[in-house]
């Protein structure tokens, strides 16, 4: 292989990302501390550069300074505005503003008789390039999603955005109920801030089950604990484990008071109240209606969402070897 030195130590960056995407996957949390040394690796590339083609007389040295400078401050930029506007997660911004440090410009490499990437672009800013074939991983999930619903044999209208699952399931997963008591909706519970009120209850989701009615009273909230950040790799895998008395099992079937005769059902307002930081955009109303359809429910629709460090792990792979898939899209149509 033949390519400059910071191009090939950009390529350390790969399996930074794989085991980003692996844990994203697993956890939907990735720590913080990940992102500095990457800001600061692409910083040093970036001088690095700049200093070989100082003063930046002739067209290479402007060409760079002008990529650079788009990466820097649109493409990096952009990723704080997805997460301002609630499209991406921290740790999805944190990477897209990584990925503009460490990769203003293509690298290049030669295998052989191959140079990669295949395809480049006009604007050579190849930050834009892994964007945007993020963008066309990213769309293709819902796609994928409906597809395996359909083997299952679950078309629904819904099935391009959830998927039913069984209720016991949900401590273990990720994503949000795409379901109320009053049929579907794409605003539905957080199953981290389920998790949240669970651990803050001292309760398991079976308990919950096992007595709605009593546990729907406000009063038998009593000793309340830390919520944790409704991670599932934070906590017992019970979310809880306090076991509910079984009497007052026995006293919901006998016929207890209804949603409508308490003042808090669930005590949701005095968990949002409580806790020293928001349970991801759950206001009280969302909460007991997520909490309803638990406790009823054997099957529920979750709509587990991917999180954006998987596809821009995978376009990242796709663009320092293919290059820019949708440049190729358009140029085979003569667009470009």
């Amino acid at each position: 292989m033949f390519a400059t030195l910071p191009d090939l130590l950009r390529l350390l960056v790969v399996p930074v990302f794989g085991w980003a995407a692996l844990r994203d996957v697993r956890t939907r949390r990735l720590p913080n501390r990940i992102w500095p040394p990457l800001y600061l690796f692409g910083a040093l590339l970036l001088i690095w550069e700049a200093a070989s083609l100082w003063p930046f007389a002739g067209y290479d040295g402007r060409i760079f300074l002008l990529r650079a400078a788009i990466s820097l401050l649109f493409v990096a930029p952009l990723g704080y505005a997805f997460w301002y506007l609630g499209a991406f997660g921290g740790a999805d911004a944190k990477a897209m503003i990584a990925l503009a440090v460490i990769f203003p410009t293509f690298p290049a490499y030669e295998i052989g008789a191959f140079a990669l990437p295949l395809v480049d672009t006009e604007v050579g800013v190849f930050s834009l390039t892994i964007l945007t074939n993020t963008v066309l991983l990213g769309l293709a999930y819902p796609v994928g999603l409906a597809a395996l619903n359909l083997v299952r044999g679950e078309a629904s209208p819904s099935m391009f955005f959830a998927r039913p699952v069984p209720t016991d399931s949900l401590p273990d997963r990720h994503g949000r109920l795409f379901e109320a008591p009053d049929g579907p909706t794409r605003n539905g519970l957080d199953l981290d801030a389920l998790r949240m009120y669970l651990r803050w209850r001292g309760l398991a989701l079976a308990d919950l089950r096992a007595d709605p009615e009593g546990l729907r009273d406000p009063a038998s909230v009593d000793e309340t604990f830390d919520p944790t950040d409704g991670g599932t790799h934070v906590g017992p895998r019970t979310d809880g484990g306090t076991a509910v008395d079984a009497e007052a099992g026995g006293d919901a079937e006998r016929g207890a008071p209804s949603r409508s005769d308490f003042d808090d059902p669930w005590a949701a307002e005095r968990f949002l109240d409580e806790i020293d930081h928001g349970a991801y955009g759950t206001d009280a109303a969302t909460l007991r209606d997520g909490l309803d359809v638990v406790a009823r429910e054997g099957r529920v629709l979750v709509s587990p969402g991917m999180p954006f460090v998987v596809p821009m792990a995978v376009g990242l792979v796709v663009s320092l070897t293919y290059g820019d898939a949708l440049f190729a899209v358009l140029g085979a149509v003569g667009l470009v």
